[in-house]
């Protein structure tokens, strides 16, 4: 079943000679469980796709289609509801609220959807667990490493049970040691079955994946299939 799909798919910014096409007539289906990973130099559009992709923001051209729910259609307050309750995101810079444990940060999309605090309590206990942070579930962000804050918000995406996670450079600020976690991760999430959608300029990301598909100015310009046990084999070679 095809989760998340995109047709056509453009966002250009300015006017004239002045015009910036920052992704260009871009194509993509993702599959329940499917991991898929976006690679390329910076500055090619793969973040600027990824938002189009979670309705962060709003396609020059094309569509963009979750669940078979139109996003590129939808008011602001039906992509703020589906947003909340379809899609968890992973940010480079983690993007935890300071004032609040982990446990806490990975409670709050929960509880903001509903869930109630008893059931969003258990969930993020599981998570923290299974990102191994149990023994660090009341700390505040300024007390964790940077590998860590990750996994927290790894835990925040996964605490929603969403339809997709969309991660954006999640590596980006990480040494190589906790770089190496964070990709182990995703790899376990992926053989769980999770659907994710990962872009970044690493390409020991795409050891993660499923499918990788690599962008250069806006646009895909290669696609490959990644056989048998995919990526874990892969990070097995790399340092712990």
């Amino acid at each position: 079943m095809t989760v998340l799909r995109a047709v056509g798919l453009r966002k250009e910014y300015g006017r004239g000679p002045a015009l910036v096409r920052a992704v260009d007539r871009f194509d993509l289906a993702v599959e329940a469980g499917e991991t898929v990973a976006v690679v390329g130099a910076s500055g090619c559009g793969k973040s600027t796709l990824l938002n189009m992709l979670g309705g962060l923001e709003r396609p020059s051209g094309g569509e963009v289609h979750l669940a078979g729910r139109r996003l590129d259609r939808m008011s602001e307050t039906e992509l703020t509801r589906l947003r909340r309750d379809a899609i968890g995101y992973v940010f480079q810079a983690f993007q935890l609220v300071d004032e609040l444990t982990a446990r806490e940060n990975v409670e709050l999309p929960a509880l903001l959807a509903g869930t109630p605090r008893r059931v969003a309590r258990q969930r993020a206990a599981a998570l923290l667990e299974r990102v191994g942070l149990a023994d660090r579930a009341g700390h505040l962000p300024a007390a964790l490493s940077g590998g860590q804050r990750q996994r927290v918000a790894v835990a925040r995406a996964l605490v929603g049970r969403p339809l997709v996670v969309l991660a954006d450079e999640p590596t980006g600020n990480l040494d190589s040691a906790a770089t190496t976690a964070v990709l182990r991760l995703f790899a376990a999430l992926r053989s769980e079955g999770h659907t994710l959608v990962i872009v970044s300029h690493d390409s020991r990301v795409a050891a993660t994946a499923d499918r990788v598909l690599t962008m250069r100015d806006g646009m895909l310009v290669g696609q490959t299939r990644l056989s048998g046990g995919g990526g874990l084999g892969a990070l097995a070679g790399m340092e712990g």
